[in-house]
């Protein structure tokens, strides 16, 4: 069965964020990456800017909830709007539950980034839906 978390986009103050959250919420960050962590691409240049801004970041809040976020930049960052910068975010417990969760969420809607395999391994994609919510859909089997 899918979980559902948060995901909330900063526009370039995730990693004082989530400090913040982390001295409330308490607990450590299974994973905090960098943008310069990415593998180079020669079709996207990033910004050297956003190099040592926060591409992933995720804190534990309980057994079945993480807060998630990330720093906003390039083409999505015209889209910030304080206030309104989160996704929910799924992870799916299969790859086919992944497939018929996104296809039926974005019906109707606007795929941002379509089910693939990513460079750190999850099956992912992003939309949003008719309503105009964001959303993000996650399956990774070496996390099962």
């Amino acid at each position: 069965m899918a979980t559902v978390n948060a995901y909330l986009s900063f526009n370039g103050n995730c990693e004082e964020a989530f400090l913040f959250y982390q001295s409330v919420f308490g607990g450590e960050f299974p994973y905090l990456g960098r943008f310069k962590d990415m593998p180079a691409d020669d079709a996207n240049k990033m910004d050297p800017a956003m190099g040592d801004k926060i591409m992933h970041v995720s804190l534990p809040i309980s057994k079945e909830t993480i807060l998630m976020g990330s720093d906003t930049g390039g083409e999505w960052a015209a889209s910030f709007k304080q206030g309104n910068n989160f996704s929910i975010s799924i992870t799916a417990s299969s790859k086919e539950e992944a497939d018929r969760l996104f296809h039926g969420l974005s019906a109707g809607g606007n795929v941002t980034m379509p089910m693939d395999t990513t460079f750190w391994g999850d099956y992912f994609g992003m939309w949003q839906d008719k309503f105009g919510i964001n959303w993000m859909m996650s399956f990774n089997e070496n996390q099962q």
